[in-house]
Protein backbone atom coordinates (compact mmCIF):
# COMPACT_ATOMS: atom_id res chain seq x y z
CA UNK A 1 0.00 0.00 0.00
CA UNK A 2 1.72 3.36 -0.83
CA UNK A 3 2.21 5.39 2.36
CA UNK A 4 2.20 9.25 2.86
CA UNK A 5 5.96 9.39 1.54
CA UNK A 6 5.01 7.82 -2.45
CA UNK A 7 2.03 10.20 -2.45
CA UNK A 8 4.13 13.17 -1.47
CA UNK A 9 6.94 11.56 -4.37
CA UNK A 10 3.99 11.98 -7.01
CA UNK A 11 2.69 15.49 -6.13
CA UNK A 12 6.65 16.60 -6.59
CA UNK A 13 6.32 14.86 -10.06
CA UNK A 14 2.70 16.00 -10.87
CA UNK A 15 4.41 19.83 -9.98
CA UNK A 16 7.67 19.24 -12.34
CA UNK A 17 6.06 17.81 -14.87
CA UNK A 18 1.77 18.87 -15.36
CA UNK A 19 1.33 21.90 -13.20
CA UNK A 20 0.94 25.00 -15.93
CA UNK A 21 0.30 22.92 -18.20
CA UNK A 22 -2.70 22.38 -20.64
CA UNK A 23 -4.23 18.46 -19.91
CA UNK A 24 -6.02 15.98 -22.15
CA UNK A 25 -8.14 13.65 -19.87
CA UNK A 26 -9.53 10.88 -20.58
CA UNK A 27 -10.99 7.39 -18.55
CA UNK A 28 -9.40 4.05 -20.82
CA UNK A 29 -11.51 2.28 -18.27
CA UNK A 30 -14.73 4.06 -18.78
CA UNK A 31 -15.31 4.62 -14.59
CA UNK A 32 -14.76 8.20 -14.73
CA UNK A 33 -15.38 9.66 -18.18
CA UNK A 34 -17.81 12.30 -17.00
CA UNK A 35 -15.00 13.19 -14.73
CA UNK A 36 -12.21 13.48 -16.91
CA UNK A 37 -14.59 15.14 -19.74
CA UNK A 38 -15.10 18.29 -17.15
CA UNK A 39 -11.45 18.34 -17.00
CA UNK A 40 -10.34 17.63 -20.52
CA UNK A 41 -8.51 21.14 -21.85
CA UNK A 42 -8.13 22.76 -18.96
CA UNK A 43 -4.41 23.78 -17.67
CA UNK A 44 -3.24 22.31 -14.42
CA UNK A 45 -2.78 25.27 -11.58
CA UNK A 46 -1.34 23.36 -8.77
CA UNK A 47 -1.35 20.35 -6.75
CA UNK A 48 -0.44 19.50 -3.03
CA UNK A 49 -0.49 16.24 -1.02
CA UNK A 50 -1.81 15.67 2.33
CA UNK A 51 -1.14 12.09 3.71
CA UNK A 52 -2.27 9.56 1.31
CA UNK A 53 -4.04 11.90 -0.44
CA UNK A 54 -3.47 13.94 -3.47
CA UNK A 55 -5.37 17.00 -4.72
CA UNK A 56 -4.84 18.78 -8.64
CA UNK A 57 -6.00 22.02 -9.00
CA UNK A 58 -7.35 23.07 -12.35
CA UNK A 59 -8.88 26.38 -13.93
CA UNK A 60 -11.98 26.83 -13.28
CA UNK A 61 -11.97 26.03 -9.19
CA UNK A 62 -12.29 22.98 -9.64
CA UNK A 63 -9.64 19.87 -8.02
CA UNK A 64 -9.21 16.31 -8.57
CA UNK A 65 -8.79 14.11 -5.36
CA UNK A 66 -7.17 10.74 -5.74
CA UNK A 67 -6.90 8.45 -3.01
CA UNK A 68 -4.70 5.27 -4.22
CA UNK A 69 -6.06 3.50 -1.25
CA UNK A 70 -4.21 -0.40 -1.39
CA UNK A 71 -3.72 -0.78 -4.79
CA UNK A 72 -3.96 2.28 -6.57
CA UNK A 73 -0.60 3.72 -8.32
CA UNK A 74 0.31 6.35 -10.84
CA UNK A 75 2.49 5.40 -13.80
CA UNK A 76 4.69 7.81 -15.79
CA UNK A 77 5.59 8.00 -19.33
CA UNK A 78 7.58 10.21 -21.33
CA UNK A 79 9.54 12.99 -20.82
CA UNK A 80 10.13 13.59 -17.03
CA UNK A 81 11.53 16.47 -15.31
CA UNK A 82 13.18 15.52 -11.74
CA UNK A 83 12.73 17.39 -8.93
CA UNK A 84 16.05 18.87 -8.30
CA UNK A 85 15.67 19.59 -4.58
CA UNK A 86 15.58 15.79 -4.50
CA UNK A 87 18.49 14.88 -6.00
CA UNK A 88 20.76 18.18 -3.93
CA UNK A 89 19.85 15.84 -0.26
CA UNK A 90 21.00 12.48 -2.25
CA UNK A 91 23.87 11.93 -0.87
CA UNK A 92 23.44 13.54 2.48
CA UNK A 93 19.65 11.95 3.76
CA UNK A 94 19.74 9.16 5.94
CA UNK A 95 22.74 6.75 6.60
CA UNK A 96 24.84 8.58 4.05
CA UNK A 97 24.91 12.13 5.92
CA UNK A 98 26.69 10.44 8.78
CA UNK A 99 29.56 9.83 6.40
CA UNK A 100 29.42 12.37 3.54
CA UNK A 101 29.45 8.96 1.10
CA UNK A 102 27.48 9.56 -2.42
CA UNK A 103 25.91 6.53 -3.56
CA UNK A 104 25.02 5.52 -7.05
CA UNK A 105 21.02 4.51 -8.11
CA UNK A 106 20.63 1.14 -6.71
CA UNK A 107 17.24 -0.40 -8.11
CA UNK A 108 15.68 -2.90 -5.36
CA UNK A 109 14.35 -6.29 -6.40
CA UNK A 110 10.73 -4.54 -6.94
CA UNK A 111 12.62 -2.73 -9.81
CA UNK A 112 12.21 0.76 -8.03
CA UNK A 113 15.17 3.13 -8.31
CA UNK A 114 16.38 4.00 -4.42
CA UNK A 115 18.22 7.07 -4.80
CA UNK A 116 17.55 8.18 -8.43
CA UNK A 117 14.15 7.38 -9.40
CA UNK A 118 13.75 10.82 -8.37
CA UNK A 119 17.48 11.88 -8.64
CA UNK A 120 19.48 13.91 -10.70
CA UNK A 121 17.64 16.48 -12.87
CA UNK A 122 17.12 15.23 -16.22
CA UNK A 123 14.95 15.21 -19.59
CA UNK A 124 14.57 11.64 -20.84
CA UNK A 125 12.29 9.33 -22.14
CA UNK A 126 11.59 6.95 -19.56
CA UNK A 127 8.49 4.68 -17.80
CA UNK A 128 7.92 4.58 -14.48
CA UNK A 129 6.15 3.68 -11.55
CA UNK A 130 5.44 5.86 -8.58
CA UNK A 131 4.28 3.27 -5.80
CA UNK A 132 6.00 1.99 -3.40
CA UNK A 133 4.62 -1.86 -3.52
CA UNK A 134 4.48 -1.97 -7.65
CA UNK A 135 6.60 -3.02 -9.92
CA UNK A 136 7.59 -0.94 -12.82
CA UNK A 137 6.10 -1.59 -16.25
CA UNK A 138 8.42 -2.30 -19.34
CA UNK A 139 9.14 0.52 -21.77
CA UNK A 140 7.11 0.99 -24.51
CA UNK A 141 9.30 2.87 -26.93
CA UNK A 142 8.86 5.64 -28.96
CA UNK A 143 5.20 5.30 -29.36
CA UNK A 144 3.44 8.41 -28.50
CA UNK A 145 0.88 8.33 -26.49
CA UNK A 146 2.06 5.49 -24.72
CA UNK A 147 -0.57 2.21 -25.51
CA UNK A 148 -3.22 1.91 -22.40
CA UNK A 149 -1.89 -1.43 -20.41
CA UNK A 150 -4.60 -2.76 -18.60
CA UNK A 151 -7.33 -0.89 -16.45
CA UNK A 152 -6.44 2.75 -16.36
CA UNK A 153 -9.53 5.26 -14.39
CA UNK A 154 -7.89 8.53 -16.05
CA UNK A 155 -4.97 9.46 -18.30
CA UNK A 156 -3.61 12.83 -18.11
CA UNK A 157 -1.71 13.76 -21.16
CA UNK A 158 0.46 17.02 -21.98
CA UNK A 159 2.17 17.17 -24.76
CA UNK A 160 5.45 15.35 -23.56
CA UNK A 161 4.29 13.64 -20.19
CA UNK A 162 1.55 10.65 -19.20
CA UNK A 163 0.27 10.47 -16.06
CA UNK A 164 -2.05 6.60 -15.73
CA UNK A 165 -4.09 5.84 -12.31
CA UNK A 166 -4.91 2.91 -11.42
CA UNK A 167 -6.77 1.05 -8.59
CA UNK A 168 -7.38 4.24 -6.79
CA UNK A 169 -10.28 3.69 -3.67
CA UNK A 170 -11.05 7.30 -4.62
CA UNK A 171 -11.11 9.74 -7.90
CA UNK A 172 -13.08 12.21 -7.75
CA UNK A 173 -13.93 16.12 -8.45
CA UNK A 174 -13.86 18.30 -6.22
CA UNK A 175 -14.86 21.85 -5.37
CA UNK A 176 -12.77 24.11 -3.44
CA UNK A 177 -14.79 24.45 -0.74
CA UNK A 178 -15.11 20.06 -0.61
CA UNK A 179 -11.45 20.12 -0.96
CA UNK A 180 -11.09 22.02 2.44
CA UNK A 181 -13.68 19.56 4.10
CA UNK A 182 -11.99 16.91 3.21
CA UNK A 183 -8.16 18.09 4.41
CA UNK A 184 -10.26 19.37 7.64
CA UNK A 185 -11.11 15.69 8.51
CA UNK A 186 -7.50 14.57 8.25
CA UNK A 187 -5.08 14.67 10.63
CA UNK A 188 -1.53 16.00 10.77
CA UNK A 189 1.22 16.50 8.00
CA UNK A 190 4.37 16.97 9.11
CA UNK A 191 4.97 18.13 5.78
CA UNK A 192 2.22 20.20 5.54
CA UNK A 193 0.89 21.83 8.30
CA UNK A 194 2.72 24.18 10.74
CA UNK A 195 5.01 22.22 12.79
CA UNK A 196 4.72 23.50 16.12
CA UNK A 197 0.99 23.18 15.31
CA UNK A 198 0.84 19.86 13.89
CA UNK A 199 2.75 18.10 16.74
CA UNK A 200 0.85 19.64 19.51
CA UNK A 201 -2.45 18.49 17.52
CA UNK A 202 -0.97 15.04 17.34
CA UNK A 203 0.07 14.79 20.94
CA UNK A 204 -3.66 16.30 22.15
CA UNK A 205 -4.99 13.66 20.04
CA UNK A 206 -3.09 10.32 21.09
CA UNK A 207 -3.29 11.18 24.59
CA UNK A 208 -7.31 11.68 24.66
CA UNK A 209 -8.46 8.21 23.75
CA UNK A 210 -8.28 4.98 24.70
CA UNK A 211 -7.45 3.58 21.76
CA UNK A 212 -4.20 1.26 21.57
CA UNK A 213 -1.85 3.28 19.74
CA UNK A 214 -1.17 0.86 17.53
CA UNK A 215 -4.63 1.65 16.03
CA UNK A 216 -4.11 5.39 16.09
CA UNK A 217 -0.93 5.34 13.82
CA UNK A 218 -3.39 4.03 11.34
CA UNK A 219 -6.08 6.49 12.19
CA UNK A 220 -5.30 8.89 9.42
CA UNK A 221 -7.79 11.69 11.13
CA UNK A 222 -5.26 11.36 13.79
CA UNK A 223 -2.02 11.34 11.87
CA UNK A 224 -1.57 11.82 8.05
CA UNK A 225 0.39 9.25 5.81
CA UNK A 226 1.30 6.30 8.35
CA UNK A 227 0.38 3.18 6.92
CA UNK A 228 1.09 -0.32 7.89
CA UNK A 229 4.82 -0.37 7.56
CA UNK A 230 5.72 2.81 8.68
CA UNK A 231 3.44 1.70 11.87
CA UNK A 232 5.37 -1.33 12.71
CA UNK A 233 8.64 0.61 12.32
CA UNK A 234 7.72 3.14 14.26
CA UNK A 235 6.75 1.53 17.45
CA UNK A 236 9.76 -0.78 17.55
CA UNK A 237 11.96 2.56 17.04
CA UNK A 238 9.97 3.56 20.26
CA UNK A 239 9.83 0.58 22.14
CA UNK A 240 6.27 1.05 22.24
CA UNK A 241 4.02 -1.93 23.02
CA UNK A 242 1.15 -1.29 20.24
CA UNK A 243 -1.23 -2.32 22.93
CA UNK A 244 -0.86 0.49 24.92
CA UNK A 245 -3.66 2.78 25.12
CA UNK A 246 -3.03 6.14 23.57
CA UNK A 247 -3.80 7.94 26.64
CA UNK A 248 -1.31 5.99 29.34
CA UNK A 249 1.97 6.83 26.23
CA UNK A 250 3.76 9.24 28.29
CA UNK A 251 3.58 12.83 26.31
CA UNK A 252 7.44 13.33 25.77
CA UNK A 253 7.47 9.40 23.76
CA UNK A 254 4.27 10.71 21.92
CA UNK A 255 6.53 13.67 20.95
CA UNK A 256 9.03 11.21 20.05
CA UNK A 257 6.90 9.55 17.90
CA UNK A 258 5.75 12.42 16.07
CA UNK A 259 9.14 13.46 15.49
CA UNK A 260 10.48 10.72 13.86
CA UNK A 261 7.69 10.11 11.66
CA UNK A 262 8.66 13.77 9.98
CA UNK A 263 12.54 12.38 9.55
CA UNK A 264 11.51 8.79 8.24
CA UNK A 265 8.86 10.68 5.97
CA UNK A 266 11.26 12.94 4.81
CA UNK A 267 13.84 9.98 4.20
CA UNK A 268 11.03 8.05 2.31
CA UNK A 269 10.42 10.99 0.05
CA UNK A 270 14.02 11.52 -0.39
CA UNK A 271 15.45 8.26 -1.51
CA UNK A 272 12.30 6.68 -2.70
CA UNK A 273 11.83 3.55 -0.10
CA UNK A 274 10.66 3.17 3.30
CA UNK A 275 14.39 3.19 5.10
CA UNK A 276 13.77 2.63 8.72
CA UNK A 277 17.38 1.32 9.59
CA UNK A 278 19.62 3.22 11.62
CA UNK A 279 23.59 3.26 11.78
CA UNK A 280 24.27 1.07 8.68
CA UNK A 281 27.77 1.23 6.87
CA UNK A 282 27.13 1.77 3.68
CA UNK A 283 27.62 -1.62 2.01
CA UNK A 284 24.57 -2.01 4.54
CA UNK A 285 22.63 1.22 3.10
CA UNK A 286 23.05 -0.08 -0.56
CA UNK A 287 22.00 -3.90 0.44
CA UNK A 288 18.65 -2.43 2.33
CA UNK A 289 18.01 0.03 -0.66
CA UNK A 290 18.12 -2.97 -3.19
CA UNK A 291 16.78 -5.66 -1.01
CA UNK A 292 13.29 -4.68 1.57
CA UNK A 293 14.23 -7.78 4.13
CA UNK A 294 17.18 -5.98 4.79
CA UNK A 295 15.68 -1.84 5.04
CA UNK A 296 13.07 -2.67 8.29
CA UNK A 297 13.76 -3.70 11.86
CA UNK A 298 10.61 -6.03 12.27
CA UNK A 299 7.65 -5.42 9.79
CA UNK A 300 7.45 -8.76 7.37
CA UNK A 301 9.65 -10.56 9.74
CA UNK A 302 7.70 -12.69 11.81
CA UNK A 303 8.83 -15.51 13.35
CA UNK A 304 12.69 -14.44 12.84
CA UNK A 305 15.00 -13.23 15.16
CA UNK A 306 14.67 -9.29 16.62
CA UNK A 307 17.48 -7.26 15.32
CA UNK A 308 18.28 -6.46 18.89
CA UNK A 309 17.30 -9.08 21.46
CA UNK A 310 16.92 -12.29 19.36
CA UNK A 311 13.33 -12.98 20.37
CA UNK A 312 10.92 -13.79 17.57
CA UNK A 313 9.19 -11.02 15.88
CA UNK A 314 5.31 -11.68 16.36
CA UNK A 315 2.85 -11.19 13.95
CA UNK A 316 -0.86 -10.24 14.87
CA UNK A 317 -4.07 -9.18 13.45
CA UNK A 318 -4.60 -5.05 14.26
CA UNK A 319 -6.86 -2.94 12.81
CA UNK A 320 -7.64 -5.52 9.72
CA UNK A 321 -3.91 -5.38 8.83
CA UNK A 322 -0.52 -7.35 9.82
CA UNK A 323 1.04 -6.18 12.67
CA UNK A 324 4.71 -7.40 13.54
CA UNK A 325 6.77 -6.52 16.41
CA UNK A 326 8.89 -8.08 18.95
CA UNK A 327 7.06 -8.59 22.73
CA UNK A 328 10.47 -8.40 24.43
CA UNK A 329 12.13 -4.91 23.09
CA UNK A 330 8.22 -3.52 23.06
CA UNK A 331 7.07 -4.86 26.66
Amino acid sequence: MPEGHSVHRIARQFDRNVVGRVVSASSPQGRFAEGAAVIDGREALSVRAVGKQMFLEFDGDLWLRVHLGMYGAWDFAGEILVDPTIASANGRMGQTNQRGTELDAVYDSAGENSLSSIGAPRRTRVHVRMSEQTRGLADEGDQWPPPVVGQVRLRLLTDSTCADLRGPTACELQTPDEVQATIAKLGPDPLVDDPREAEEGFVAAVRRKPTPIGLLLMDQNVVSGIGNVYRAELLFRARLDPHTPGRDVPAELVRDLWRDWARLLQIGIETGQMMTMDDLSPDDWRRAMASRDDRHWVYHRAGLPCRVCGTAVVREEMGARKLYWCPNCQK
